[in-house]
């Protein structure tokens, strides 16, 4: 394995520069959100742990070591983690069973999706958006040109797709698990996926979302029913939705002014996660709000340019992968604070607090970053 890193260092100083504006559009989100998560987990933060900065701190320290992981799969030739694809597929099985081990699992709230290590806990379905792209573009690649046949595309994708989903329906994470399942079908389709295919799925599977909201937990009927109607109970099951829109709606066009919201005073719940959007839209109004939303979008452009042009089927797939990823999770969580559809508990990307997002963001752009720098038109600069 040794002599592929070699190579993939050889050929980082051959190849052209790193699409400048992907990078200045993840970087400013990052530091975007280490603004406002200071601002938004001030309260709490002190209210908790008598430290106005202690989400800010905790952040930081991810950053950091999300920047070592970035420098990393930045460096590497992205073609030499096709070697470790079976492997990435079993880290993807092991990391969703952990959170079932007694001792390791922390349950938090209706779900199990966290374990705790030396004291500190981690989210392991983060890593494996990441770590199942990387088995799935490698598959991706090697089927190429039999993917639109039932036996050899469609098939054997669900069935590992449906591997990682039981897991992550046991736990239960159905946020995190929309967000591998949508990335992966805009993966298989691009990679050459039957369309008819895909959409028989689609429909079989919106039929086992609805058995699971109208035969299933409560609590998940309960969001939809908040999603028509916010007033159906503000007080308890709607009371996130409820908050979170009068936060949204009190910030206006240009806000109440950067650390002067007040539904950060414990109104509005996972304020430093789930919920920091509608803290900035309190705190820096409709119009910067909006240009944040412009940045993503300048985010996910650019990466579905890398993905037009990357050199290979797996560079193409994984790219496009990424940033489905990213586009669905931003979707979804604004989408859910604005009550445009209803609430899932997906953090924000580059936004919300949270160690294991940050680093499986970290990796995904520096690979991402790395793939750009092999594309056709980099190579012409």
């Amino acid at each position: 394995m040794l002599k592929y890193f070699k190579k993939s260092l050889k050929k980082f100083k051959e190849a052209g520069p790193a699409d400048p504006w992907f990078l200045f559009s993840a970087i400013a989100l990052l530091l975007i959100g280490l603004v406002m998560l200071s601002s938004a987990s001030a309260v709490i933060s002190y209210n908790e742990f008598a430290n106005t900065y202690h989400y800010f701190f905790k952040q930081l320290v991810a950053v950091i070591i999300g920047f070592f992981a970035f420098m990393i799969f930045y460096f590497v030739d992205y073609r030499v983690w096709r070697k470790l694809a079976i492997w990435s597929l079993f880290a993807s099985i092991i990391l969703l069973i952990l959170v079932f081990i007694p001792g390791l699992r922390a349950d938090y709230g209706t779900s199990r999706s966290w374990i705790v290590i030396f004291g500190q806990s981690f989210q392991p379905a983060e890593l494996v958006k990441f770590t199942y792209l990387i088995y799935l573009a490698t598959w991706l690649e090697a089927k190429k040109g039999q993917l639109h046949k039932f036996g050899s595309g469609i098939f054997p994708f669900i069935f590992s797709l449906c591997i990682i989903s039981s897991l992550m329906m046991a736990q239960p994470d159905f946020g995190t698990l929309f967000i591998i399942l949508f990335s992966s079908f805009v993966a298989f389709f691009v990679a050459g996926g039957n369309l008819s295919h895909i959409l028989i799925t689609f429909l079989i599977g919106l039929l086992g979302l609805g058995l699971l909201l109208y035969i299933g937990t409560s609590y998940r009927s309960d969001r939809f029913l908040c999603y028509q109607d916010p007033n159906y109970s503000n007080q308890n099951e709607c009371y996130q939705i409820s908050q979170s829109l009068i936060a949204v709606g009190s910030g206006s066009w240009l806000g109440r002014g950067l650390g002067e919201s007040r539904q950060k005073f414990m109104y509005l719940p996972e304020l430093w996660g789930d919920s920091i959007f509608p803290i900035i839209a309190e705190e820096i109004g409709f119009i910067f709000s909006s240009l944040l939303i412009v940045l993503f979008g300048i985010l996910f452009y650019r990466g579905l340019k890398i993905a037009r042009y990357a050199p290979d089927v797996y560079g193409t797939a994984l790219a496009v992968g990424i940033v489905a990823w990213l586009f669905i999770q931003t979707f979804l969580n604004i989408g859910g604070m604005i009550n445009l559809i209803p609430m899932t508990g997906v953090p924000l990307p580059f936004i919300s607090a949270g160690g294991s997002s940050i680093l499986a963001l970290a990796m995904a752009i520096g690979i991402l970053a790395n793939i750009s720098k092999h594309t056709r038109y980099a190579k012409k600069k």
